[in-house]
């Protein structure tokens, strides 16, 4: 059972974060906060649980979350460090919206280290080493029109083989 203030806590973080998709309660005393957009390279997921003795006890904080995979663990643990900083601040009151508002306050902070494009740079290295060799042969043979598809492509475009002006404009006004 949960004592009564950190039933309150509980009350307010649904009315807080009602419709908010980043916001995940994965039990009653257990909560996941996505700080960034969906796609956002930096995006990061903290997950906060709250011990028996919770509030006059620090809440457990954990990225172990597989969103959190392309993190390196010295930024995590930064991370980490500076929130227990903030529970150390705010032991003995309810937390949780704290720690989640000044994690989204500082992502900035707290990812400037990350390398966005992890996963980019691993695919790029392995593209330049593969060769190049049929690529280059299929370019080379051009695509042949029949007279039919030519005759159309001419009526499409002008002498010089340019679509007209307008040719992809939308009506605004109907």
């Amino acid at each position: 059972l949960l004592c009564s203030l950190t039933q309150m806590e509980l009350e307010a973080l649904r009315s807080i974060y009602e419709g908010d998709l980043c916001f995940r309660e994965l039990s009653p005393v257990s909560f996941q906060y996505r700080i960034g957009e969906n796609g956002d390279p930096k995006a990061f997921l903290i997950e906060v649980s709250w011990p028996e003795t919770y509030p006059q006890t620090a809440p457990v904080i954990s990225m172990d979350a597989f969103f959190n995979n392309t993190i390196s663990s010295a930024i995590k643990q930064s991370i980490l460090d500076k929130l227990m900083v903030e529970v150390e601040a705010n032991l003995g009151t309810a937390m949780t919206y704290t720690l989640f508002e000044y994690a989204k306050d500082n992502k900035e902070s707290f990812m400037e280290n990350q390398p966005v494009n992890t996963m980019t740079s691993v695919s790029n290295s392995i593209a330049i080493g593969t060769p190049d060799v049929p690529a280059s042969k299929k370019k080379d043979k051009k695509e042949q029109l029949s007279k039919t598809q030519k005759r159309k492509l001419a009526d499409k475009t002008d002498n010089k083989g340019e679509l007209p002006r307008g040719w992809n404009w939308v009506d605004v006004i109907k």
